[in-house]
């Protein structure tokens, strides 16, 4: 399970498990309970760069990140740590 700490939004963690590339268990701490509810069951199994594309640089009112924003980087930072635990 992964534990990222967010910047700039009202959650303020993102757990999730990252299973032969895809994301699974996204769970978040704080912010907007509905909305991200969806987001964590529309993300539920996706590959894990479709995650990061799909909603890197997404921004909330005048805020330059937002939840899903948090959640991309989050993703990109855990691929990033298991690329490395794999070389």
């Amino acid at each position: 399970m992964f534990e990222y700490k967010t910047s700039g939004t009202c959650a303020s963690r993102i757990f999730f498990d990252i299973n032969e590339g895809r994301v699974h268990k996204i769970q978040f701490e704080g912010g907007c309970n509905g909305n991200l509810k969806a987001i964590s069951k529309l993300c539920e199994g996706m590959p894990a760069e479709d995650v990061i594309k799909n909603l890197r640089g997404i921004e909330c009112g005048s805020k330059p990140t937002s939840c899903g924003d948090q959640l991309a980087r989050a993703v990109e930072k855990a691929v990033e740590h298991q690329s490395k635990q794999n070389a």
